[in-house]
Parts: structure tokens; C-alpha cells; sequence
């Protein structure tokens, strides 16, 4: 029997999760499958897959969480994502190496702390009225903040508290996220499969479900198509899942994150989305001898 892990948390009551709607699918192709937290005390050696899926606390421990996949790592189960691309990916500076790729992100600036007092000046480095700082090791938009001029003054001690000795990005707001939305595109085993398009509730910025955010199927169109799989080549190997988070702003498509680690996949959005999946995990788990 082949056995495979869905890597997950010890709860996730205040998430959306949709990976129960892998498991049809994992069966019928002779998977027997374990929903397990990364904290579990278990011997990966059990197993022959472990799927990176809804480990959405990483970012509270995340030195214990790259220990944890050092020990899957180095068993002999298969860890997908894997966990060179999860150390890349696991810092926001991911996006400056691909920019000098010649991928277009929103203009940054990367800070490894910040000091309360120079918030205002990111305003004119980056030319806007208003900014979005974020944490470099983070998720689900938590410590992400939204400024304008006069909110950043009345912040600043606490952006200070936050981030005196964490690293942060600065970026200019992207306003096409509330007129229009972000896009994300998803890929498994490097074939396309469906894209989304999220839109945060009235009076937020935040597009995750979690914060209010809704949700729909769309068609991508080419010029979305040709800014992923610029990244993708960038990206340079063939990966599980890949979701590539994208703003339309004057200059194309920006992209706004890579998710290579964790990323929800909106399997409930596309019915056929699970089962591709799961045929993704036939194909490379066969392709890389993990199984016969």
C-alpha cells in the first residue's frame, strides 16, 4: 500500500481547508492517507509522500518548522514541495530574485527592521500615499499593514514593535486589488490548472477567506497566462503545486507572491481541480521512482 501524509496543523477550526476533497481521488489510486500536523511526533520513515498542505502556523516557529522538514527530508519519505525550494520560498526576498530575473513585482523596498520614525520617508522613496508593509516570513496577511500618511503616524510605534528586529517589505498599495482583485493561477506537476479571482470584502484589503475576502472561477487571459509561466521559468523546476498570485497594474501583471509552500488550492472552486491533482501526484511520484 503506498502511504502518503497530508502535512497540515494541530488545528485548523479557523481556516478554510479543503485537502478532504483529495482523498476520493488518493484512494482509488491506492493512496492510504494521514492528515497529520507538523508537529506530530511520527516516523516519516512510514511513509512514502508527504504533501506540504495547510501547516498555516509556520511562521510563529518557523526555524522548528524547517527542523521538522529537515527530519521528513532526510527519511525516506518524499517531501513535495521540496525542502530547498521551501527554504527559498520561505522568505518574501524570494520576489527580489526573481525580479532580477526580469519578472516585474510592485517596487520595494526590504528592510531588516524597522525604526518607527522611518516609516514616513517610505512614502516618497516609493512615490505613493500609501503603503502595505509586510513581514518577509509570514502568511495569510497577519502583521500585514495598510498606511497612509497620517495612519503611519499614528502606528509607527507599534510597526516599530513589530518589526524592531524581524525583517519587512515595503511596497506602494496596489489599488487594483480593490477595484478589480488579485488572481491566482494554479499549476500542478508544471500543467495549468485553473485560476481565481479574489476580492476582499468592503472596507478591507485582505482577499483571504479568512479575512471576509470572495472568491471566484475565471478564464485567464494570455497576457496572465504568458506572466506565469515567465515566472514558472524562472522559477526553474518542476514542483507539486505552484500558485502565482498576480495584480493587474499600468505596467501588466505584477506578481505578488509565488506560493510554493503551503498554499491553499481552492480545490472546492473547480471540481475537476482534485482529481487533476491527484493525477499530478501519480505522475511525479512514478516519474521520480517514489513508487512503482
Amino acid at each position: 500500500m503506498k502511504k502518503c501524509v497530508i502535512l497540515s496543523m494541530d488545528d485548523t477550526s479557523s481556516f478554510a481547508v479543503y485537502d478532504h476533497l483529495l482523498l476520493p481521488y488518493l484512494e482509488k489510486a491506492g493512496w492510504q492517507v494521514e492528515t497529520l500536523s507538523w508537529k506530530a511526533d511520527v516516523d516519516w520513515n512510514h511513509y512514502h509522500l508527504v504533501m506540504i498542505r495547510s501547516p498555516w502556523d509556520y511562521q510563529l516557529d518557523s526555524n522548528h518548522f524547517l527542523q521538522v522538514l529537515n527530519r521528513i527530508d532526510n527519511s525516506s519519505a518524499h517531501l513535495d514541495n521540496p525542502l530547498e525550494v521551501v527554504r527559498w520560498n520561505i522568505k518574501k526576498t524570494y520576489l527580489r530574485d526573481l525580479e532580477q530575473k526580469g519578472v516585474v513585482i510592485l517596487p520595494t523596498l526590504w528592510k531588516e527592521n524597522i525604526v518607527g520614525r522611518e516609516v514616513q520617508s517610505f512614502f516618497d522613496k516609493l512615490e505613493t500615499d500609501e503603503i502595505v508593509i509586510k513581514p518577509c516570513i509570514g502568511a495569510g496577511a497577519f502583521d500585514t499593514y495598510r498606511l497612509t500618511r497620517e495612519k503611519a503616524e499614528t502606528l509607527s510605534l507599534e510597526i516599530e514593535n513589530k518589526f524592531d528586529d524581524r525583517q519587512a517589505m515595503v511596497q506602494p498599495f496596489a489599488s487594483n486589488i480593490l477595484s478589480e482583485g488579485e488572481f491566482s493561477i494554479f499549476y500542478f506537476d508544471d500543467l495549468y490548472s485553473h485560476t481565481i479571482l479574489k476580492t476582499p470584502k468592503q472596507g478591507d484589503f485582505r482577499v483571504q477567506e479568512e479575512w471576509g475576502g470572495h472568491l471566484q472561477l475565471v478564464e485567464p487571459e494570455t497576457e496572465l497566462i504568458s506572466a506565469a509561466e515567465t515566472v514558472l521559468r524562472n522559477i526553474g523546476q518542476s514542483l507539486l503545486y505552484v500558485r502565482l498570485d498576480f495584480v493587474r497594474t499600468s505596467k501588466g501583471f505584477a506578481l505578488m507572491e509565488a506560493e510554493l509552500i503551503e498554499p491553499s488550492l481552492y480545490f472546492n472552486l473547480d471540481e475537476g481541480s482534485p482529481e487533476r491533482f491527484v493525477e499530478a501526484v501519480e505522475r511525479r511520484t512514478k516519474r521520480l521512482g517514489i513508487v512503482n
